[in-house]
């Protein structure tokens, strides 16, 4: 996911440093990552403005090595399943117009109205009164959807079904350099721009969450790691970390003042001073990558919209017999089964081998 320009900005600096005019500086770069997975970011672009912020685009690419991993680990005891997502990942899958390809009816949940949403959580989530004081059972379940707007819903429904004491922490909000109080503060609490917590954060004691700053990667503390909540106080949250490196300490998340990143449009700044985390029963799909989450559930209540999106969902789980995507909007053929969107640029993909 990373930005050509970012690569870009290394070599440069390598090459001031050792005054070598050579790439990065005539240092070794080692690179990982997966074409088929989701590509650079960019607010409001085009699929080539995407394309063109990727490392394929990057002057270095035509130099480097390539050498390619053969075996998918995750899906290792599952050959079929293995298979059928090289096939989603490189647009290879039968499809019909538009990228139309069909879920296999072993994970598709039909759609039959909003109480489906229910019935992926059963799944996803099923056991969940006996077995809520189970940390690998809580981290290894998760549910992806492409929106942060479906993520609050169904942490919301999740949290609902998860036994003890709630607890309700709420944010303080504010406006960088208004001194004339012009926004309200039911207006600036109802705002939920991505990237921060929501001004009503609803825990309870054995919850999962999701770090959304860096606090300490010293300690495992990074944009992305996934906590279990263990005690509440009045400012401070004790934790355990769930995943990574650092699986099993416990650390003190402190509430701390957060601002939106730039590529969000207002007008103003909001300042909003609440703990940096989210409930991590549903995750978006960009926020998933790179983990693995054995029971996964997909919810897509719209199509997926960018490259990889689906490859990335559908491949954090393990075998076709603990994954199931729900689709809302999917087109439907009574005889064969349900369809559902894959966003494929086979350009990218062609140039990256």
């Amino acid at each position: 996911m990373a930005h050509r320009h970012a690569l870009e900005a290394l070599d440069r600096t390598l090459r001031d440093i050792t005054d070598i005019d050579d790439f990065f500086g005539g240092k070794n770069i080692v690179l990982g990552g997966d074409f088929r997975q989701v590509l650079s970011v960019v607010p409001n672009g085009t699929r080539s403005e995407t394309i063109d912020a990727s490392l394929i685009r990057a002057p270095f690419w035509k130099n480097v090595i390539k050498i390619k991993l053969m075996n998918n680990m995750r899906a290792i005891n599952d050959c079929l399943f293995a298979d059928f997502l090289l096939r989603i990942g490189n647009g290879e899958e039968n499809s019909i117009k538009e990228d139309m390809i069909k879920v296999p009816d072993e994970i598709n949940i039909p759609w039959r109205g909003d109480q489906t949403i229910h019935d992926l959580i059963d799944f996803t989530f099923s056991s969940l009164h006996e077995s809520s004081n189970n940390k690998e059972y809580i981290i290894n379940r998760a549910i992806l959807t492409p929106t942060n707007e479906s993520v609050e819903q169904i942490n919301n429904l999740v949290v609902q079904k998860f036994l003890g004491q709630t607890y309700i922490y709420y944010s303080f909000d504010s406006v960088e350099d208004d001194s004339l109080h012009l926004y309200q503060q039911e207006y600036l609490n109802s705002i939920s721009p991505g990237g921060l917590p929501p001004h009503r954060l609803i825990l309870k004691i054995g919850c999962p969450v999701i770090l959304l700053r860096n606090l300490d990667p010293q300690i495992g503390l990074c944009n992305g790691t996934r906590l279990i909540c263990r005690v509440f106080h009045r400012n401070i949250i004790d934790a355990e970390i769930a995943n990574g490196p650092f699986k099993g300490t416990r650390v003190f998340i402190p509430r701390i003042p957060l601002k939106p990143s730039d590529n969000v449009k207002m007008s103003f700044k909001l300042i909003r001073k609440q703990f940096p985390i989210k409930l991590a029963f549903a995750l978006t799909i960009n926020k998933s990558q790179g983990q693995t989450i054995p029971n996964v559930g997909v919810y897509l209540p719209e199509h997926v919209f960018s490259h990889g999106q689906l490859y990335v969902a559908l491949s954090r789980g393990v075998s076709l017999s603990q994954t199931k995507i729900l689709v809302k909007n999917g087109k439907i053929d009574r005889h064969i089964g349900t369809f559902t969107k894959n966003v494929v640029y086979r350009d990218v993909l062609q140039n990256c081998t």
